[in-house]
């Protein structure tokens, strides 16, 4: 699927939420005047005009405009709902739906006219512009807040189409609003989100001042406050409602000169889209056909603790699918086998449904990674050009959690040890501006995160004088040292090559927690350097951690499960061909040497072992002795008791089909 057809899907379940929402407060009207339902939908329709311009609906947008200035007009009290207004409403919001459904059937909303109900909408303005209902002429005009405890009742204004004050004004007969802005403390990007908000304030009228200015936030110098004054004849609660948004904790709005609130906890911003009302309010406004359509819902949005707990149950089928398969092997009964044979294919179908379900695209963390680059960079004086590619890969919600820090060290650790000063770069030949570039994808049944840097290079022999300094090696076994098992010094507790501690780095927290966060979800860290040119770091991570291939083997009696993707090969074992080097014994194997890892503290002597498990890590090889392969199985890893605490070596537990608790070795800490 295109990403364009991603964001038609997700704009389509957001409209009908909006819709719904419009309907139900029309209705809401029809019983009699009401603010509060005046506010929703003008919000609604805000929403969805901007989100169709968004998405080069022209149609569908120049219909949400007209009908925002009908509501404009409404609920600065210039005009009032009347039954023949709420008809045209209606009858409009129909027309809102036919265009979504043509939009989700994957056309553009072009082959539904609207005009016909364009020009009654543009006719009832030209009537009601400027002219005060009668109704509203007797006694002071209400905006949206005056019904609520604690709201202001406005001044009467027959004439006025502003709901602000006519006193002070920019001097073009406009009103002036003080518009004080509130950025959420969890944005990531406080100034882009500032923008935003200027920008959409903008569209409503004349900015005469802000703090921090445009030029200003430009820079990224945002503390979370933009303080703005405005001209506009948009009235209180539209100007509110073009600074709201996603990331907004507060907007609050007041007539110039007059003195905003204090700053305290901010009150909530009233949601773009409000929840959907009850099917039953729709109204059927072109005849009786309407009220028989009905529409299948086909978006929800779930808690994902409920998935979590649909996922454990999961779990619990796939371990009973092999408890009654081997009941199955054991009986020999026909009739059993077929309905087992269904059951195991219904339990596949729903494990891969709800693997797809708790996918994620890496996008929910690289999003927040520019503004990162940025500030490093900019602590450390450095230009950087950062790239992101492949951010729609996706990964289950289990990797993704644990993928957020490790990420944000090795951002940190390119820009802040790889990339060199601008100075040093135009000397060594190279453009002052460093790339930094991030990539993701799919390699057969794992994703691959890759990290590259245009830098220095990863300077061996300085990691090796650190290494003896810290006295982690002696001189002799640092000469010893080949350049990859130089580079693993990087990832020891506590190194780290600084010269000096900053806010940034030199505290010894660093790759070595990136190596056991990456570990822990069962992936690998790969590093490749070239001196003068860059580094590169890669990432290697299984799509999901709950559900694995594995292959059950004996040790003597005991049995052990060993993860499929880690095999090598599985060979016989000749005891003729072992050989002792140093403390090491291997065999040499298709002409390779090879170490074997027996595991006699853990299952007893492996002395009698005839079958040897060749598995791999990154380049790194060695065997493992075992007495008996019984075949490959799918089960459920779960994680060790938190008595128990971390095992080198075990990476979790599974229940096999006939209840036998066996654990699963980690090849990655193993080798």
């Amino acid at each position: 699927m295109s990403e364009f057809e991603a964001y038609r899907g997700l704009f389509v379940a957001e409209s009908r939420e909006n819709h719904e929402n419009i309907i139900k407060n029309l209705l809401i009207l029809e019983k009699g005047s009401d603010p509060e339902a005046i506010g929703e939908i003008f919000r609604s329709i805000h929403t969805l005009k901007g989100a169709s311009a968004s998405m080069g609906y022209a149609q569908l947008e120049h219909l949400c405009h007209i009908m925002e200035d009908v509501f404009q007009l409404i609920r600065n009290g210039t005009a009032a709902m009347t039954p023949e207004l709420g008809n045209l409403l209606l009858s409009c919001s129909d027309m809102i739906e036919e265009m979504l459904d043509d939009i989700e059937a994957g056309g553009d909303s072009s082959s539904k006219n609207p005009d016909e109900y364009i020009a009654s909408l543009k006719t009832w303005l030209d009537g009601n512009r400027g002219t005060a209902p009668a109704a509203a002429a007797d006694k002071p005009v209400k905006t949206a807040q005056a019904g609520k405890k604690g709201g202001k009742k406005q001044a009467k204004t027959p004439a006025a189409p502003s709901a602000g004050p006519v006193t002070a004004d920019s001097g073009d007969g406009r009103p002036l609003f003080d518009v004080r802005i509130t950025v959420a403390g969890e944005c990531a990007m406080k100034d882009v989100r500032a923008m935003i908000a200027l920008n959409n304030l903008e569209s409503l009228g004349s900015v005469v001042s802000s703090t921090p200015t445009k030029e200003q936030l430009d820079e990224g110098t945002c503390d979370g406050t933009l303080l703005v004054r405005i001209a506009s004849d948009a009235g209180e609660e539209a100007l509110r409602t073009a600074a709201s948004g996603s990331e907004i904790a507060s907007v609050e709005v007041v007539p110039a000169g007059q003195d905003l609130p204090k700053s305290g906890p901010p009150a909530p911003v009233p949601a773009a889209g409000a929840p959907a009302g009850d099917k039953n309010n729709n109204a059927p406004a072109k005849g009786p056909q309407a009220a028989d359509k009905a529409r299948e819902v086909k978006h929800l949005r779930v808690d994902i603790n409920q998935l979590d707990h649909i996922m454990n149950l999961v779990e619990d089928l796939v371990i009973n699918r092999g408890r009654l398969k081997q009941i199955a092997d054991e009986h020999r009964i026909k009739e059993m086998d077929e309905a087992i044979g269904m059951v195991e294919r219904s339990v596949s179908d729903l494990q891969n449904l709800m693997m797809n379900i708790r996918m994620i695209p890496l996008n929910h963390i690289f999003n927040r990674l520019p503004r990162v680059v940025r500030d490093v960079a900019q602590y450390d004086g450095k230009e950087v050009e950062f790239i992101m590619e492949g951010g729609e890969t996706e990964l289950d919600r289990s990797v993704m959690d644990g993928l957020n820090d490790p990420l944000l060290h090795l951002i940190r650790n390119a820009v802040n040890h790889g990339i060199e000063h601008p100075d040093v770069r135009e000397k060594a030949g190279k453009p002052r501006k460093g790339t930094v570039k991030l990539s993701a994808h799919r390699d057969r049944d794992n994703v691959i995160i890759e990290l590259t840097d245009d830098g220095g290079g990863i300077n061996v022999e300085k990691i090796r004088a650190k290494a003896i300094e810290k006295g982690l090696i002696t001189k002799e076994e640092a000469d010893a040292l080949s350049m990859e098992e130089s580079i693993d010094l990087l990832f020891q507790p506590g190194f780290s090559t600084a010269d000096k501690i900053t806010d940034i780095s030199g505290r010894g927290v660093g790759l070595d927690v990136v190596k056991r966060a990456i570990e822990a979800l069962k992936g690998t860290v790969r590093v490749e350097t070239t001196p003068g040119k860059g580094s590169s770091f890669e990432l290697v991570l299984p799509p999901t951690m709950a559900i694995v291939d594995v292959m059950i083997v004996r040790i003597n009696t005991k049995r052990v499960a060993i993860p499929i993707n880690s095999i090598i090969e599985v060979a016989n074992f000749d005891k003729a061909a072992a050989h002792q080097i140093g403390r090491n014994e291997t065999i040499l194997l298709r002409e390779e040497v090879i170490q074997i890892s027996r595991l006699d503290d853990m299952f007893g002597s492996s002395e009698n072992c005839e079958i040897l498990i060749v598995v791999q890590y990154q380049k790194r090889k060695c065997s493992i002795p075992v007495t008996v392969v019984e075949g490959k199985q799918e089960v459920v890893v779960k994680p060790l008791s938190g008595f128990i605490g971390n095992i080198r070596g075990i990476s979790g537990l599974t229940i096999l089909g006939d209840g036998d608790v066996v654990p699963v070795l980690d090849i990655n800490t193993m080798i």
